[in-house]
């Protein structure tokens, strides 16, 4: 089997679908991934939903099981086999070693969602396993039988499905830089457009996706605002929740001004990051070309970061300066605050520490 890409002729957008050992389209899962691409899904969702969903159908060949007629058990042995050898998968192995998964758990979880939101969408056509695959359950204190004044109002009494087969994982908090290492990155940029594309990520909380989409009227200097629409965009590029307008510091429309003046020169582009001197020079800026500029100031610099980490640090910073969090939620997007609460709402070692010696406790 194999995840081949779907490129629309009409539009040129981009998809994810699976083909068998003859090349042949798996209409089930085709039905699915069409589905997920419909509604708006990212495609590197769709991408990484085909790459689990091929996995699974190779599990369901190798075992001799039919998708619409297996049972919860014959879903929770999928774990197990993921963490097979190739030569064990095709059962030409005599001996299993005990040996630690292939997959972490973070990965197995997306796999078995995958496989859940599979289910799901075909549960309108007769297949019944998803309602194997989960159950309704309240989140949080309202579980229990007592409810607190306006509970109907809070987000959290509204029961959610619950996947009834998933590993464990470790909570792992989202890294935030330092200001030297923010300093350290943005000072190895050789280039105007790559200071500020670096010192806007700072400064604005903005994901990659929705700053390489941006275009030159959503940039307002004279309110010192910065706007992030839906839009579909010639390199791919895509904001991942509903538009926003964040406010940011007069230097880093200042840093887009000298960019302009100095190295955008005449070309003639609706988009803010454009190729200068790759080719085709003039045209929007993809993400390939974001990740080689990510590797060259890693290698000057020492240290490994990501373009996400600025918005981790945008977040983490202003929890931290007692920013409410439903503002920081409408800021960064987020469709619920305790999203907002939950990523970045962590305390370090050195913010306990803060508090303690502030309570006189140390």
């Amino acid at each position: 089997m194999r995840v081949q890409l779907v490129v629309a002729p009409h539009d040129q957008s981009r998809s994810w679908t699976v083909l068998d050992d003859d090349l042949r389209v798996l209409v089930p899962v085709e039905a699915y991934l069409a589905h997920l691409t419909a509604i708006g899904r990212s495609p590197n969702t769709v991408r990484a939903y085909a790459h689990d969903l091929k996995d699974f159908f190779t599990y369901l060949r190798r075992c001799d099981l039919r998708w619409h007629a297996i049972k919860l058990e014959d879903v929770g042995r999928f774990i197990p086999w993921l963490a097979l050898s190739d030569d064990a998968r095709r059962g030409g192995s005599g001996v299993v070693a005990l040996r630690a998964s292939r997959c972490s758990a973070v990965t197995v979880n997306r796999k078995l969602a995958a496989v859940s939101g599979f289910y799901e969408f075909h549960s309108r056509h007769g297949v019944t396993l998803a309602e194997s695959l989960s159950a309704w359950q309240r989140r949080g204190q309202l579980a229990g039988s007592w409810k607190p004044f306006l509970a109907h109002l809070d987000d959290n009494s509204s029961p959610v499905r619950k996947r009834l087969i998933a590993l464990k994982t470790d909570r792992h908090d989202p890294r935030a830089l330092t200001e030297e290492q923010v300093k350290a990155i943005i000072d190895a940029c050789q280039r105007l457009r790559d200071r500020f594309l670096f010192t806007l990520l700072r400064w604005s909380g903005l994901r990659i996706g929705e700053a390489l989409g941006l275009r030159h009227e959503d940039l307002n200097p004279r309110r010192c605002e910065v706007a992030v629409r839906l839009r579909a965009n010639a390199n791919q590029a895509r904001a991942k929740t509903r538009s926003r307008v964040v406010p940011v510091p007069p230097e880093v429309l200042a840093l887009y001004s000298d960019y302009l003046h100095e190295e955008y020169g005449a070309f003639d582009s609706d988009y803010v990051f454009v190729n200068l001197w790759g080719r085709p020079a003039g045209t929007a800026m993809t993400y390939s070309a974001v990740n080689s500029l990510v590797g060259r100031v890693r290698t000057q610099t020492g240290m490994r970061f990501t373009p996400h980490e600025f918005r981790h640090t945008y977040a983490t910073e202003l929890l931290r300066r007692g920013v409410s969090a439903e503002i920081v939620r409408v800021l960064m997007g987020h469709s619920s605050v305790s999203t907002t609460v939950d990523t970045y709402g962590h305390l370090t070692a050195d913010d306990t520490r803060r508090e303690l010696q502030k309570a006189g406790a140390l």
